[in-house]
């Protein structure tokens, strides 16, 4: 606890971390001002209808950052950058050029990475965008448009995701964190005052030992967690001394740290698109024309709700995309090639840990 005290008058009592602080609570108002501003048009009582039926709008909205219960003119939320993103990072595995210019030429071609990413995240938000509408359409909850005015909505909606993804680099640039993840982040506690006053009205006192349970369950989840994230196991290396003459070089001993979380939050976030993107457009395609379609169209949308399926396709996808991302993100080839510059260069103490972080 006192070490909790102490983190925080730092972060207090240090001018950067306290503007960057200050800077994410400002992004973070600017987000929520931008979700509460719906688009034109909307039935609110279809709409609320239409989301107690559907539990996959409920995860779309998370990623949303809550903009998609309201309709907003975010209501795409980070969902077109995270789709590009995924994309961009499969496409390094079967495209070497893109793979050395995100692992090989260093910070100025990680840049060019992202921008490749953020190119790709315009046509994206058009696509999802138009499917989105088309489906609220066909649900009543937005009335028969015409086509300026579902251009203009489309404009609107695919623009805001764009802005969010600004704003969520932005964060990550001046800010704490990932932009993306603190935006998601904020999407879910956003939620928070509304459950804690519905949980307050429905105060029963027999369920006490129940809520003891679930706070205690809680906050050992977030101790794992962060114990987990945090966790990392130091490989020592040591160099061996050199002779140049009558001067002594190296000798110096330091250390690989290797994280046992290597791909973090991001192989979630990745099963989550992959299994939010074949709900999305099977709930699209369930009112075709074309029977065939219709049907296959109601058996993914019948499949993923099932908790076993859908569970288990998770589980696996999660799994997937850990051994993937990790892949991408830790190359030992590259490593030992650092190894040897570090080597090889005057440097008595290479810095690893810039490798890892």
């Amino acid at each position: 606890m006192n070490m909790f005290w102490q983190k925080l008058m730092l972060l207090i009592a240090d001018p950067v971390l306290r503007n960057r602080l200050l800077f994410v609570f400002g992004a973070l108002a600017v987000f929520r001002l931008l979700a509460a501003i719906p688009i034109p048009g909307i039935d609110p009582n279809q709409l609320q209808l239409f989301f107690a039926n559907n539990q996959f709008l409920g995860l779309l909205n998370v990623f949303s950052g809550g903009g998609l219960s309201n309709l907003s003119i975010v209501l795409l939320g980070v969902a077109p950058y995270i789709t590009a993103s995924i994309i961009m990072q499969l496409l390094t595995m079967m495209i070497p050029k893109l793979k050395e210019l995100y692992q090989e030429e260093g910070e100025a071609g990680r840049v060019k990475f992202s921008q490749y990413s953020r190119f790709l995240t315009l046509p994206l938000a058009i696509v999802q965008g138009i499917a989105f509408m088309v489906l609220l359409q066909q649900q009543g909850v937005l009335p028969s448009l015409t086509a300026f005015q579902f251009g203009v909505n489309l404009m609107v909606i695919s623009a805001g995701s764009v802005l969010l993804m600004w704003i969520g680099e932005l964060i990550s640039e001046f800010g704490l964190g990932n932009g993306v993840s603190v935006i998601i982040f904020s999407g879910i506690v956003s939620r928070l005052p509304q459950d804690i006053s519905q949980a307050i009205f429905a105060f029963d006192a027999t369920q006490i030992p129940a809520y003891l349970g679930f706070v205690a369950i809680a906050l050992a989840v977030i101790l794992a967690v962060v114990v987990i994230t945090e966790a990392e196991r130091p490989i020592p290396v040591t160099y061996a001394k050199r002779v140049r003459g009558m001067k002594f070089f190296g000798g110096a001993s330091t250390y690989l740290p290797l994280r046992l979380n290597q791909a973090g939050v991001i192989p979630i976030i990745f099963a989550l698109s992959f299994l939010l993107v074949p709900q999305m457009f099977a709930n699209f395609f369930q009112t075709s024309n074309i029977p065939l379609v219709a049907s296959i169209a109601q058996a993914i949308a019948g499949g993923l709700t099932n908790l076993g399926i859908y569970g288990g396709l998770y589980f696996i996808f999660v799994f997937m995309f850990t051994y993937f991302y990790t892949a991408v993100t830790f190359d030992p080839h590259q490593i030992a090639e650092n190894l040897q510059v570090f080597r090889h260069s005057r440097l008595a103490v290479p810095r690893f840990s810039s490798l890892f972080r």
